[in-house]
């Protein structure tokens, strides 16, 4: 009788899943930000890269 209410509270314990589920959405999260990131650092490379061609090319006349 006792291994039966041990399978029995074996088979209802869903801690285990429940913490499997969050890492699993959790380095999901995480993927999804890096690849944020990586959209937005290409983006702002390009500007800066647009800002610094301009910015060289001005003169300021100091007279």
């Amino acid at each position: 009788m006792k291994f039966f209410k041990l399978a029995k509270k074996f088979n209802e314990e869903e801690e285990g899943a429940v913490t499997v589920d969050w890492v699993v959405l959790t380095a999901a999260v995480v993927g999804l930000g890096v690849a944020a990131l990586a959209a937005v650092k290409k983006g702002t490379m390009n500007v800066t890269g647009k800002i610094d061609a301009y910015l060289s090319s001005v003169t300021i006349d100091t007279n």
